[in-house]
């Protein structure tokens, strides 16, 4: 499991005082890029080739709302979904009480000319079962 330390920004919130909806999917993809980081998946190499890791899908389940200057932590885990498929199973926590904030689940595909491509070799690093790390930001 992928962690990433984070904290609220005073400019991401809205009227309300709380991080602003849109937000969240910020923090959701910056944690998804430095999970590639880790597992030495050169994404911008990838783009240069003319293979796209694209998003097709999100769902995102909005539990606890997140204020200026929390410590907040998210976590990515990866599941396959058919031979096309990647799944990140990602989890905003707040770090304070390790309370759920956020539970997502982000599906995505390498596509090359605009169709899915089966089995890209290097995306397979990222289902290594004895893969653990944490980092801060």
């Amino acid at each position: 499991m992928f962690k990433l330390e984070m904290r609220v920004r005073d400019y991401e919130c809205d009227l309300q005082g709380v991080v602003n909806n849109s937000v969240y999917q910020n923090y959701l993809e910056h944690a998804r890029h430095e999970f590639l980081l880790s597992k030495q998946v050169n994404f911008p190499e990838l783009a240069r080739q003319g293979i796209d890791l694209m998003v097709l899908r999100a769902e995102v389940d909005y539990k606890s709302p997140l204020r200026p200057h929390d410590d907040f932590y998210v976590t990515v885990d990866v599941e396959r979904e058919g031979r096309i498929k990647i799944v990140f199973v990602q989890n905003i926590y707040h770090k304070e009480d390790d309370q759920l904030i956020i539970a997502a689940r982000t599906y995505g595909a390498a596509i090359q000319n605009g169709r899915p491509m089966k089995g890209l070799k290097e995306l397979d690093v990222l289902f290594d079962d004895e893969f653990t790390h944490s980092i801060s930001m």
